[in-house]
């Protein structure tokens, strides 16, 4: 089953703040959902790697097979940061494959003062960033990268007779049908070679720059003002932040400024509460739209408290 896997015995791991995707494709592969091991997570929601250790010690005495992890460079609900170099060290140890998913801040590594956040990435069999999330590219774009190509190619191979050509045969080109599930593919590194050569390296920088300063600056915001708090650390360009009069309110807060028409937040839970998100991460973005967007959640917020 979904559940189950077909044979129970391989076991994954990833933080309680890893991707959805990462059970779906437990069970795409067979895995089963159940044998998904979800790592406990510190005060600023990234993996512990002691627990990571703990549990793969704790599956291996109980006869199961521990293969995978996956360590997060910033959590799609509040961009945490696992820590890399430790969770690397432990699978080396252990024999395990480490893919570092940095969807969305992997972008950030272009900007050589961010690079700290993927210290040690030498430590990954796999690594991958979405260039649609936060380098300006249209949707679907992802960038893959594995340690030894000669592994992944090993188990997606499959020639037959109608793909058969002199060029692959030869060598003389990468068959990427055999990096990946399936065999068609469109041409997406088109439009991303487009972004780079029209923003160059120095345009993709500034606009990354500004948009951690933007949102830094909206973080400052919200924690000097006594309705509201910051609901986890904010590392790049996304903020985590409630107001302080609970859930209903804020899912009401949100409401409100959503059908407003001029900003759009979305929302997750940390630590059991309801949370709203910020994101800074579109090439048009000034600071007075970022002023404006907090003028306009502290209107709406009094608002809110005015119906009660």
């Amino acid at each position: 089953s979904n559940e189950t896997g077909c044979d129970g015995r391989l076991v994954a791991y990833t933080s309680s703040q890893g991707h959805s995707s990462i059970e779906k494709a437990m069970m795409v592969a067979g895995l089963g959902s159940d044998n998904l091991r979800l790592i406990e997570v510190d005060a600023a929601y990234a993996m512990k790697p002691d627990v990571l250790a703990q549990q793969i010690e704790a599956d291996r005495q109980a006869g199961l097979i521990p293969c995978f992890v996956c360590a997060t460079v910033g959590t799609t609900s509040s961009n945490a940061m696992d820590p890399v170099q430790a969770i690397g060290e432990i699978c080396r140890e252990n024999g395990l494959w480490l893919h570092v998913d940095a969807a969305m801040s992997g972008t950030a590594a272009l900007c050589p003062e961010f690079r700290h956040f993927q210290d040690d990435l030498e430590l990954a069999d796999s690594y991958a960033f979405n260039p649609h999330k936060w380098m300006f590219t249209n949707f679907d774009c992802d960038c893959f990268w594995v340690a030894d190509r000669a592994a992944l190619i090993k188990t997606l191979s499959i020639l037959p007779e109608y793909l058969k050509n002199q060029a692959t045969e030869s060598g003389a080109v990468f068959d990427y049908r055999d990096w990946h599930v399936q065999l068609g593919r469109r041409f997406r590194s088109l439009k991303l070679w487009f972004v780079i050569r029209h923003y160059g390296v120095e345009g993709l920088q500034y606009h990354v720059r500004r948009h951690v300063e933007l949102a830094q600056q909206f973080a400052g915001w919200v924690e000097t003002d006594p309705d509201f708090e910051l609901a986890a650390p904010a590392p790049l360009n996304l903020v985590c932040f409630r107001h302080k009069a609970g859930d209903d309110f804020n899912r009401a807060l949100m409401d409100r400024l959503n059908q407003s028409g001029e900003l759009y937040l979305s929302h997750t839970v940390l630590s059991g509460q309801y949370t709203l998100r910020l994101c800074v991460g579109q090439t048009w973005t000034e600071a007075e739209h970022v002023q404006r967007a907090w003028q306009r959640i502290r209107n709406e917020a009094a608002a809110v408290m005015g119906d009660r």
